[in-house]
C-alpha cells in the first residue's frame, strides 16, 4: 500500500537534509546581520541624535535664527554637549540598539530569503528581472524588518528628540507614558509612513549596494584578470556599502523627516527647544509634507540631511563591511559547515549574502 503524507507529518531523514543547510544559513545570516547592526549603530549614534534633533524642529534652520534653537550642526554638536554632556550624544542609544539587533537580522535573513525564492524562480536569470531582484528583495526586506523592530524605533526617536530636561529617565518610562497616553497602538505611531519611507530606501541601499559590487568587480576583473575570482574584500564592502547608503538617504530623506515628527507627535519637551509637534497635526502623510513645505520651505522637507547622509553613508559601510566579516568568521567557526542555500551559484559561493 503506497504511504500517503499526512498533514502535519514530520519530515522525513531526506527532507531533513535538504532542509538543514538553508536553516543553519538563516542562522548564520541573522547572527552576523545582529552584530554587523549593533557595531554600526554604536558607531553612528551621534550623528543619529544631531539628525533627529533637527528634524523635529519646527523653527528654521539658520545661521542667525532668533527663534530656532539649533541653527546649524555644527551649533547643534555644539549647545547638545553644553547642555548635556557627551552623554546626550548617545541618548536613545539602548532603544536603539534593541532596535538595530532585531532589525539587521530580520533585514539581511530576509533578504536571503526572497533572494533564494527568485533564484528558485529562475527569476535571477531572467534578463528582465535578473537587476530588478536585489531592489524588490531590499524592499521586502526592509518592511519586514520595520514591522518586526518598530517600537523601538518610537522610543529611540522618543529619548534622542526629548533634550533636557528629559520627559522620560528611561525607554521602559517612555514606554509606558506613551501606552498611558495613547495604548498600545501609540508605540505603532507612523508606522504606516515609516514602512513607505523603508522600502524605497531599503530597495535602493541593496539594490545599489550590488549593482556598485558588480561594477567594482568587472573592474577589477579588467584590470587585473589574475585575481578576478577572488572573493570581495572589506574595503570593497565598506566603499560600495558607503555610497549605496548615501544615495539612498539622499533620496527618501523627506518621508524620512515627515516620519519623525508622527514619531513624536504630542512629546511634552521644554518651549525652549521650540515650537512642539501637536497630534492633530500629523493625521495624514500628506497634511505632514504640506504643512512642511508651506512653513518652513522646501528646505523644511531636507532638515538634518546633513547629518543624516553622514550617518547613512558609515552606517552602511560599517554594517556591510562588519556583516562580511561576521559572515566569514561564523561560517568559519561554524562546526556543522552548513553550505548556503544558494551553493548553486559561483556568486553566492564568493559572497554569503550578494
Amino acid at each position: 500500500m503506497s504511504r500517503r503524507k499526512k498533514k502535519g507529518r514530520e519530515p522525513d531523514p531526506d527532507e531533513q537534509q535538504s532542509l538543514a543547510p538553508l536553516e543553519a544559513h538563516a542562522a548564520l545570516t541573522a547572527c552576523a546581520g545582529a552584530l554587523a547592526g549593533a557595531v554600526a549603530r554604536f558607531v553612528v549614534g551621534p550623528l543619529d541624535v544631531l539628525k533627529i534633533r533637527l528634524q523635529v524642529q519646527l523653527e528654521p534652520i539658520a545661521a542667525g535664527a532668533q527663534t530656532a534653537h539649533y541653527t546649524s550642526m555644527r551649533q547643534a554638536l555644539v549647545t547638545i554637549v553644553k547642555e548635556e554632556g557627551i552623554k546626550g550624544l548617545w541618548r536613545g542609544t539602548v532603544p536603539g540598539q534593541l532596535l538595530t539587533v532585531p532589525y539587521t537580522a530580520v533585514q539581511f535573513v530576509a533578504l536571503q530569503q526572497c533572494k533564494h525564492l527568485a533564484r528558485q524562480a529562475g527569476l535571477q536569470d531572467s534578463p528582465h528581472w535578473q537587476s530588478a531582484v536585489p531592489f524588490v528583495s531590499g524592499a521586502v526586506a526592509g518592511a519586514a524588518a520595520t514591522m518586526a523592530s518598530y517600537p523601538f524605533d518610537l522610543l529611540r526617536t522618543t529619548l534622542a528628540a526629548q533634550g533636557e530636561p528629559p520627559v522620560y529617565a528611561s525607554m521602559t518610562e517612555a514606554a509606558r507614558g506613551i501606552v498611558r497616553s495613547n495604548g498600545v497602538r501609540g508605540l505603532y505611531r507612523g508606522l504606516g509612513v515609516t514602512v513607505l519611507e523603508i522600502m524605497p530606501y531599503a530597495a535602493l541601499q541593496f539594490g545599489l549596494y550590488d549593482a556598485f559590487n558588480n561594477t567594482y568587480d568587472r573592474i577589477r576583473a579588467q584590470l587585473d584578470p589574475a585575481h578576478a575570482g577572488d572573493p570581495p574584500s572589506s574595503m570593497q564592502a565598506f566603499v560600495c556599502g558607503m555610497a549605496a547608503g548615501m544615495l539612498a538617504k539622499l533620496g527618501t530623506h523627506p518621508l524620512d523627516v515627515a516620519k519623525k515628527r508622527f514619531q513624536v507627535a504630542g512629546l511634552q519637551r521644554s518651549t525652549r527647544y521650540g515650537q512642539r509637534v501637536a497630534p492633530e497635526a500629523v493625521r495624514t502623510l500628506r497634511q505632514v509634507v504640506r504643512d512642511i513645505a508651506m512653513k518652513e520651505g522646501m528646505p523644511g522637507l531636507f532638515k538634518g540631511a546633513m547629518p543624516s547622509i553622514l550617518k547613512a553613508a558609515p552606517s552602511a559601510a560599517v554594517t556591510f563591511a562588519a556583516y562580511d566579516f561576521f559572515m566569514r568568521w561564523l561560517t568559519m567557526n561554524n562546526s556543522q559547515g552548513a553550505a548556503a542555500p544558494d551553493s548553486g551559484s559561483s556568486n553566492a559561493r564568493r559572497r554569503p549574502l550578494h
